[in-house]
């Protein structure tokens, strides 16, 4: 695991946008793991940007998104199939066969996590993985105490994770469906690269924890450590808790990864 710091959440998404750019351009063919939530929204949005300005073609990719509610209709406003389209699909040249989301209408939401772990076999495995961080850990919807070699499947989700996603629910974490489809742990550390990023001081506890705290299944994210090729993003907000920060600014000083990064970043 690598962990880069930008100075604001505006460079962190610019970042994050520039690095999901270089995976289609240097392979155009891309099987991409996509994210929701507000700090993606800035990313997406700087994806279009260079879509429409810098011919940057989705054509050949293929998606999955992590995760969906369970009992919510594709078209449903609130939906994460409505927040990919708003955002993103329907604004670069990505068909509708090239991208996929766990179905939260499935009669059978086990059998739909075993279909869609298949379907992402079939497409070769995910290429890079975009991950965001709920404030109690999570990666996907993979709430404390899932296994750390979970498979996509069916899961309740946590109280806090209601709370905070009830945003798109008029603020009422009660009407945020208590149920959703994710894919596991272990089918995210299938992926060949990951980036984690990661804003704001809600996250910057969390953060800590998951970064210098122990591998443990109460946070499904502290499970990247076990990957060979994590990249953790993270703005100067959500970085105010580490106590390791002397050592993150010594390797991004002298890692040449983390060096060309510097350098990319100064172009935005």
């Amino acid at each position: 695991m690598k962990v880069f710091l930008c100075p604001n959440r505006e460079k962190l998404a610019a970042l994050t946008a520039a690095l999901l750019a270089a995976q289609i351009r240097t392979k155009p063919e891309s099987v991409l793991g996509l994210a929701t939530g507000r700090t993606m929204e800035a990313v997406y949005a700087r994806l279009v940007l260079a879509h429409t300005t810098q011919q940057l073609d989705f054509s050949r990719c293929t998606t999955f998104n992590l995760d969906e509610y369970a009992g919510l209709a594709p078209t449903d406003p609130r939906s994460y199939h409505t927040y990919m389209h708003q955002h993103l699909f329907q604004h670069v040249n990505l068909t509708a066969e090239q991208t996929h989301l766990p179905n939260g209408m499935a009669e059978d939401l086990s059998a739909e996590g075993v279909r869609y772990d298949a379907l992402i076999q079939q497409a070769g495995g995910i290429d890079l993985q975009l991950l965001g961080l709920g404030e109690n850990g999570h990666i996907g919807f993979n709430e404390p105490l899932a296994s750390l070699s979970s498979r996509s499947r069916p899961v309740v989700l946590a109280p806090e994770t209601r709370q905070q996603n009830a945003g798109l629910f008029d603020g009422n974490p009660d009407s945020v469906p208590p149920r959703a489809l994710t894919m596991g742990t272990g089918t995210i550390l299938e992926s060949r690269r990951i980036i984690l990023t990661v804003s704001g001081t809600s996250k910057a506890r969390i953060l800590q924890a998951v970064l210098e705290g122990p591998v443990t299944a109460q946070k499904s994210a502290s499970a990247l450590h076990f990957h060979n090729n994590c990249l953790v993003l993270a703005d100067q907000e959500a970085a105010s808790c580490l106590t390791t920060r002397n050592a993150i600014d010594h390797a991004m000083q002298h890692d040449p990864e983390l060096s060309a990064l510097q350098t990319l970043l100064t172009a935005y």
